[in-house]
């Protein structure tokens, strides 16, 4: 397997992207709007392909990295789509955090093509793309999961083979449900702390490596701390994955539609392409 096609390079698929080339693999890549890529075209060895399906013919491999739901669809099924221009045989790898169900469709009509299919969403943020350390949560076939295992290898350091078609989205999900929890108390802590007046570093310091400790303390508080939100997860991306899970009828889960519905809050005063990180400033007041 040398010779890969990678569709939606955007903030965490640049990194993949790059990491790829650096274990010796051969990638083509497709990106909605070209002109948002220049300086990594300029800067790397890679194919520009001028279309999804272009991006997958020829190809042993194809990786998918976009936005929602609505667009794995739009790049997987049709004429134009990737299950159709792709050859028997080669394997394609969908690492957008999609519904569980839409999966195990791309599935089951890949295998009626010869082609085999993976959902295998990722957890790490920017930070894990840019290290090659991101969590990568596989369904599908166990064979097919063994013989991508060093692709994912290029791209993250856990790797699980959760079980059949959709039981990687299935886990994302679960992953997203307690990083909701999560976030929302660490936004929560600092809010407290910066109202009772406390030194918010000495505050930090003292919790996060103790009972309180999380990589969303660790990594995103700092940030909250000092206002910036630039987007490594962006808030309107989180929106959609929470909205999957609460969308597969599994029963109430109170913490998770709390959590969306105060970023729904945030996105609807026009904060939806910052980071997740963005939660301190509906706690703080939308005027900072």
């Amino acid at each position: 397997m040398k010779s890969i096609g990678f569709i939606g390079v955007g903030v965490m698929g640049r990194s993949m992207v790059k990491n790829l080339l650096k274990a010796g693999y051969e990638v083509a890549i497709y990106s909605r709007t070209k002109s948002k890529l220049a300086d990594f075209l300029a800067e790397n060895d890679v194919t520009w392909c001028d279309s999804a399906a272009a991006c997958a013919v020829g190809r042993d491999a194809v990786i998918t990295m976009v936005g929602y739901p609505k667009d794995v669809e739009q790049v997987y099924f049709g004429q134009e789509g990737i299950l159709a221009a792709a050859q028997p045989g080669t394997y394609l790898i969908d690492m957008t955090t999609t519904d569980p169900k839409l999966s195990v469709r791309i599935y089951e009509e890949g295998k009626a093509s010869g082609l085999h299919t993976l959902d295998a969403p990722v957890s790490g943020g920017d930070t894990g793309a840019k290290n090659g350390t991101l969590s990568i949560m596989v369904g599908g076939d166990e064979a097919d999961f063994q013989a991508c295992l060093p692709l994912f290898e290029a791209m993250g350091k856990q790797i699980v083979y959760e079980g059949p078609a959709g039981a990687g989205q299935h886990t994302k999900m679960a992953n997203q449900i307690a990083i909701a929890g999560t976030i929302a108390g660490v936004s929560e802590a600092l809010a407290y702390a910066e109202r009772a007046g406390l030194d918010t570093q000495k505050m930090l310091d003292s919790i996060s490596k103790g009972a309180a400790g999380s990589w969303q303390m660790e990594n995103l508080m700092p940030k909250m701390m000092r206002e910036d939100y630039a987007p490594g997860f962006f808030l309107k991306h989180f929106i959609k994955d929470m909205k999957i899970a609460q969308g597969q009828g599994f029963g109430s889960l109170p913490v998770l539609e709390r959590v969306c519905t105060m970023y729904g809050d945030l996105e609807a005063e026009g904060m939806g392409d910052l980071g997740t990180q963005a939660l301190i400033r509906y706690y703080r007041g939308t005027d900072k």
